[in-house]
């Protein structure tokens, strides 16, 4: 299934900006090429479960009357209610959380439906089996996963192959110039196994950005002090290490010339096993150096630069 160069997340439509702002988003998006869009069922980001299912509504208004020119990819897994069987990877709650999401994006169809987490308590042939039925009833085009250990994916392509079901055909990790876990095992097998990857997170939830400073408390406003979501990207990113590499990697933007996050979001794109990265904003103007990406040949020298301002420090990047 051919997609878009980039692919539009919607993680902060609902919250962290409006529903008029969200439209001028996804309009701006729209007639700048991108036609794949990425959203779930859980958000907004940093929200609860009381505005859980607000930014797929915000999405459904906007495809009226577009829907067959948009590549639509939702996510199911995360706690939509406090019944216990209301998340997670189970024929019930997959089954039910689809119609959810079918409703609230007024469409008979998702192109992509993605498991936005594993479920160690959900056995994998039950996941696979109520997908491959939601497939099978025409509710679903194809299937993947976010977030998942690459040997997960390699044990679910087995039992796919094994029962003759449905196969995972992409992965949602998170990747950027700060975080390169996914080199080490997922790439590798999304190569051998040919899963389109589509990497959320490419400029480092904004600190690729340079906008901000360690000395200072996170702006508000910003990723790093949305609601729930805030001391997930402050463990991330908002660390020594992290606010070095990104003043190296200023250094680097401005030898090129070129914005920072124009260079970090190139950087992703133009990784060989890379399909669409995702990207995001909070104001429309915002999407204008993230876009000026697909035009961008980063070319050796400044790729190595870039590498190697990134790498001139240490990460522990296995417990973030």
């Amino acid at each position: 299934m051919p997609v878009s160069q980039l692919c539009l997340g919607t993680m902060t439509f609902g919250l962290q900006c409006d529903e008029d702002t969200s439209r001028a988003i996804m309009d701006r998006a729209y007639e700048r090429g991108i036609t794949f869009f990425d959203t779930a069922d859980a958000y907004p980001l940093g929200g609860d479960r009381a505005t859980a299912g607000r930014t797929e509504e915000i999405v459904g208004r906007w495809l009226a009357g577009r829907r067959e020119e948009v590549i639509l990819a939702t996510k199911a897994n995360a706690p939509m209610s406090t019944r216990r069987w209301d998340r997670g990877n189970s024929r019930k709650h997959l089954v039910e959380a689809c119609e959810a999401s079918l409703r609230r994006l007024d469409t008979d169809h998702i192109d992509l439906y993605q498991l936005h987490a594993d479920d160690p308590n959900t056995p994998l042939d039950e996941t696979i089996r109520a997908l491959d039925d939601l497939v099978t009833a025409g509710k679903v085009r194809y299937v993947g996963v976010s977030n998942w250990a690459a040997w997960r994916i390699a044990l679910s392509l087995g039992i796919s192959e094994l029962e003759r079901r449905v196969k995972f055909v992409s992965v949602q990790p998170r990747y950027n110039l700060l975080y390169r876990a996914i080199e080490r095992e997922l790439l590798p097998l999304c190569r051998a196994e040919h899963l389109a990857v589509i990497p959320y997170n490419p400029l480092a939830g904004g600190l690729l950005t340079g906008k901000h400073q360690r000395a200072t408390t996170p702006t508000e406003g910003t990723r790093f002090t949305l609601g729930t979501a805030a001391s997930r990207y402050q463990d991330r990113y908002w660390h020594d290490d992290e606010f070095e590499a990104v003043e190296a990697l200023k250094a680097v933007a401005e030898d090129a010339g070129t914005p920072l996050t124009t260079l970090a979001v190139a950087w992703v794109l133009h990784q060989p096993d890379i399909t669409s990265p995702i990207i995001g904003a909070s104001r429309p103007d915002q999407l204008d150096a993230v876009l000026a990406a697909s035009d961008l040949d980063l070319g050796r020298d400044l790729t190595e630069a870039l590498e190697t301002a990134a790498r001139a420090f240490e990460l522990t990047e296995a417990t973030r």
